[in-house]
């Protein structure tokens, strides 16, 4: 199979070629590994390969959806065993998996060929994907700009065309913002409904889920299809689709109601290309006959920001805290940023803990009063285009001040010199829209209806109520009709098909 041929393939046409015997796994792999090796000195996407176990796995008679199309896992909690697994921390470079993830297992049970890792910020604990064990992943349509995070490197490898569909996770918007920067789909489905087992039962407090991003609704109806359903370490058993998400894809999902808005309070003002990105959707929306209208954001999204990032910070404490046990690792086998989010995870007490995961219900009630009215809520993705690579460094000053502090211990120092409100403006005051959906639980997807005038992907996000997946996805099918998007590529990708 030549390069031409496999890039105009997604996920599933891939997988129905190996069933009917017109090509193999192996030439599929080859294929991806070729195209990879070309273009991943450019973005550094793919953080580790794993060439015997992806040749051995080839070999095999495969079965399943996707049986036989490459794949990449990212390298953050989504194990195969024997495999390199780091999570972005140089603490952790050189561990292997003693086993494997549910997730990853039902990956392989579809049929899929892992061939490496794609890379991720320290933990997944940031919109952008810039590790310092790795080095920075680019996006393919800008190479000065970022993929966005923390599945920035499994979007830009699919946006590159490495690959049709990658493994990714969202614990604050990790699925969709970088989505939104590449072009992609990126679904983050409801609290629950993907396990994370058989090492972690509900992590991040539940905020977190795995998925994937891909270029084709139909891929990620499928993917959804294939992880959907609790294992032995879920706390609860969520209800499940009646029939398979992709069956119904094709069903028009009927006139919706749906509320846009793109306020935040942690913005001054939503950025001009935002604006246009949702005013496009609602227009397009408006044409295929569904009703819009502005509304107010139902909640409190600067509170909602600090209690995303208490819960976030003492995670951080308690992960670097673990892994130095285990380990045996120094401050000096974790970045500086993440030094300082696990500080200032210690510096809150078991209250303030709880009552902001509390708070969750005031969120949760705000967007139930919001979706008795609407079908969808529409914002932006981001709330401006993709920023440039580097951009959210820590300044060298603070960098200084927090090293002094964290030596001495003195770190309560931090919060009160407004490091948090710092943190809050710098991390999420360009992706302010996605933590909504991980601290109610709602799924969400973001859509690549727009570009910028420099041709950049701007995604715009929708977010529904419980169980709201199959409409979510029947809509973006409708929306990917309507207006297609997979034909549009990043000139490194377009210059081969």
């Amino acid at each position: 199979m030549d390069q031409h041929e496999y890039l105009r393939h997604d996920g599933l046409a891939l997988g129905g070629l190996v069933a009917r015997g017109e090509v193999t796994p192996a030439e599929l792999l080859a294929a991806a590994r070729t195209w990879a090796r070309e273009v991943n000195p450019a973005i550094n996407a793919v953080c580790t390969w794993l060439d015997d176990l992806a040749d051995e796995r080839a070999a095999q008679p495969l079965s399943g959806p996707f049986a036989g199309v490459p794949f990449l896992l990212k390298d953050l909690h989504q194990h195969l065993a024997g495999a390199p697994t780091s999570d972005g921390c140089r603490a952790l470079a050189g561990r292997r998996a003693e086993r494997t993830s549910t997730v990853v297992q039902r990956w392989l049970d579809a049929g899929v060929v892992v061939f490496g890792k794609t890379s991720t910020p320290e933990f997944g604990s940031k919109g952008i994907t810039e590790p310092t064990l790795f080095g920075p992943t680019r996006n393919p349509w800008d190479l000065e700009r970022t993929p966005g995070g923390s599945s920035g490197g499994s979007a830009a490898a699919v946006a590159a065309g490495i690959l049709p569909v990658a493994a990714a996770s969202d614990g604050g918007g990790s699925i969709r913002i970088p989505a939104a920067c590449t072009g992609l789909v990126g679904l983050k489905a409801g609290r629950g409904l993907v396990p994370f087992g058989p090492d972690e039962s509900e992590p991040l407090n539940g905020l977190a889920t795995n998925g994937v991003v891909s270029r084709t609704v139909r891929d990620t109806a499928a993917m959804l299809d294939v992880l959907a359903g609790p294992d032995a370490m879920s706390p609860f058993a969520p209800a499940l689709p009646g029939r398979p998400l992709l069956d119904r894809l094709d069903e028009a999902p009927g006139r919706l109601r749906i509320g846009v808005t793109t306020e935040c309070a942690l913005r001054d003002r939503p950025h001009p290309e935002a604006v246009c990105a949702v005013e496009h959707a609602a227009a397009l929306l408006t044409e295929l006959g569904h009703e819009v209208e502005e509304v107010a954001p139902p909640h409190d999204d600067r509170q909602l920001g600090r209690d995303f990032l208490t819960i976030w910070f003492v995670h951080q404490a308690n992960e670097v805290a673990r892994i130095k046990r285990e380990t045996g690792a120094g401050d000096d086998g974790f970045e500086v940023d993440t030094r300082i989010m696990a500080a200032l995870g210690r510096s809150y007490s078991a209250v303030e803990l709880q009552a902001a995961d509390e708070r969750r219900r005031l969120y949760i009630a705000a967007l139930a009063d919001f979706h008795s009215r609407y079908d969808l809520l529409l914002t932006p993705t981001l709330g401006e285009p993709p920023i440039r690579v580097g951009s959210l460094d820590t300044p060298a000053h603070l960098q200084r001040i927090s090293e002094v502090l964290l030596r001495t211990r003195t770190t309560a120092v931090l919060r009160r010199i407004g490091i948090v409100d710092q943190l809050v403006e710098a991390n999420l005051g360009w992706v302010p829209y996605t933590q909504l959906a991980n601290i109610t639980g709602r799924p969400a997807i973001s859509l690549p209806l727009y570009r910028t005038p420099d041709d950049l992907p701007l995604g715009v996000q929708f977010v529904g109520r419980l169980g709201s997946e199959e409409l979510l996805l029947r809509l973006a099918r409708q929306l990917e009709v309507a207006a297609p998007w997979a034909e549009h590529l990043p000139r490194m990708v377009g210059a081969v098909v």
